[in-house]
């Protein structure tokens, strides 16, 4: 072993890949390690052991952890692999045959049981009596919190529920008691993350728990109206359309919430979305829009699309680009069909060609980017409450306000005569904007 591996404890390298909800896991995991005594390594060399945390959702998350697995082989040799794709335990032994250890998403006992094996405690840890801190691999300032795992869905494009099982929700008690910890810990946002937000608590049915002596359902609604309770930025993602998602909206207007839905409409026209399997794909959004508008009149929604779905016709395109037009959503982001192993949606026939769906993408990215430059552009000269995220080297100062969740919408480049920092939330009016991002000055 070379001396930068030698250690009175040891070291575990981690290699997190995918969306928060891997995130999330990978967080767990080295709180684990933490209270067994493990440390954790920035560098392959100096790791004892390297865990991989894959993603397998499309084919090109699939060759990224695949690369992610090959990297950590040549520079280190010692790897378990974990995560979405460790689902296809097949697919990576292909390759590497010599991995440690393969265990799908979730499986925290089988990762912990190769780490130990590879490179034991220094102590026992059944004998741990002193819990030890979370460990976060986001920022200081915001959290990621997952209140519920797996699908109930059969969403044709998807095998998300083949890896990561049906619906388990936490119980509410329990996620209002660690989003409180995180809250006293110096979280200033949450950021509430599950395969279908708005489903949460339905496989609990009527179950409740108290949390600050007070009574509380595992319901959607009971949930929020806990979190709004912590006095932070509270930010709902993966929020699927159904009527029940109404009674959200009012916690937004009173700011209790943030009035924030990432939701995946992933197409506007009826007929592809009852191709795609799609909940509530027979919902009236645009009308729910609206009438949510109505309560909320500031509230942003961001979502996800796909486009050159098989069969997807031309008038269908259209369609979908005069839903976009009309619904006139904040944020969107847009991905060409791939078929992905496992999925029902590789059967459909009438396969959309590639060129086709590029061209298709590149419209209905131009079509969103006016409708979004044209949102932001009404917000110059408005008064907006922007989260610090950032100063780097050169003292760009870098935020977010309600209107922007992190890694996957816009920024706020901040001007202030007074010393900012991360986590800090200030007042700032906005005095340009573009199709992306906003510069505002610092007021107090």
């Amino acid at each position: 072993m070379s001396s930068a591996r030698a250690s009175a404890s040891p070291k575990v390298g981690i290699v997190s890949l995918g969306c928060p909800k891997a995130l999330v896991d990978s967080e767990r995991i080295l709180t684990q390690l933490r209270a067994e005594g493990y440390v954790t390594s920035p560098s392959y060399d100096a790791a004892d052991v390297v865990i991989v945390n894959t993603c397998g959702f499309i084919d090109s998350a699939v060759q990224e952890s695949l690369d992610a697995i090959g990297e950590a082989m040549a520079e280190n040799g010692k790897v378990i692999v974990t995560g979405c794709l460790g689902a296809k335990k097949e697919t990576i032994l292909e390759q590497f045959p010599d991995v440690l250890s393969i265990s799908g998403p979730q499986d925290y006992a089988s990762v912990m049981t190769a780490v130990h094996k590879a490179v034991p405690p220094k102590h026992d840890p059944r004998f741990d009596l002193l819990p030890a801190p979370g460990i976060k691999l986001t920022p200081k300032h915001y959290a990621y919190l997952k209140i519920s795992e797996g699908c109930n869905h059969k969403c044709s494009f998807c095998i998300i529920p083949s890896m990561r099982g049906k619906l388990a929700s936490r119980k509410v008690d329990e996620v209002l008691r660690e989003a409180e910890r995180l809250a006293k810990a110096g979280v200033k946002e949450l950021l509430v993350i599950s395969q279908d937000t708005s489903a949460y608590g339905a496989d609990l049915k009527y179950a409740g728990g108290v949390w600050r002596e007070q009574e509380y359902q595992s319901s959607m609604l009971d949930l929020c109206k806990g979190l709004s309770e912590l006095g932070i930025w509270v930010r709902l993602h993966y929020v699927y359309p159904y009527p029940h998602v109404d009674e959200i909206i009012p916690l937004m207007a009173e700011r209790k919430i943030l009035p924030y839905l990432d939701i995946p409409f992933q197409h506007g026209s009826p007929t592809v979305l009852k191709r795609m399997k799609r909940p509530a794909f027979a919902e009236n959004t645009l009308r729910r829009l609206e009438a949510w508008r109505k309560i909320c009149p500031d509230i942003t929604i961001r979502s996800t699309f796909i486009v050159g779905f098989p069969g997807e016709t031309d008038a269908e395109f259209e369609e979908l680009l005069g839903w976009l037009k009309e619904a006139k959503i904040d944020r969107a982001g847009c991905f060409v069909y791939s078929p992905v192993e496992g999925a029902t949606a590789n059967l459909l026939p009438n396969a959309v060609p590639a060129e086709v769906a590029q061209a298709r993408l590149k419209k209905f990215m131009q079509t969103q980017a006016r409708i979004s430059k044209a949102k932001l552009k009404k917000k110059i000269g408005s008064v907006i409450e922007v989260m610090v995220d950032e100063i780097d080297d050169e003292g760009i100062v870098t935020g977010r306000s309600w209107a922007d969740a992190p890694e996957i919408d816009g920024k706020v480049y901040l001007s202030s005569d007074e010393p900012l920092k991360p986590g800090q939330i200030v007042r700032a009016e906005v005095v340009q904007a573009d199709a992306h991002d906003l510069n505002a000055e610092v007021l107090d």
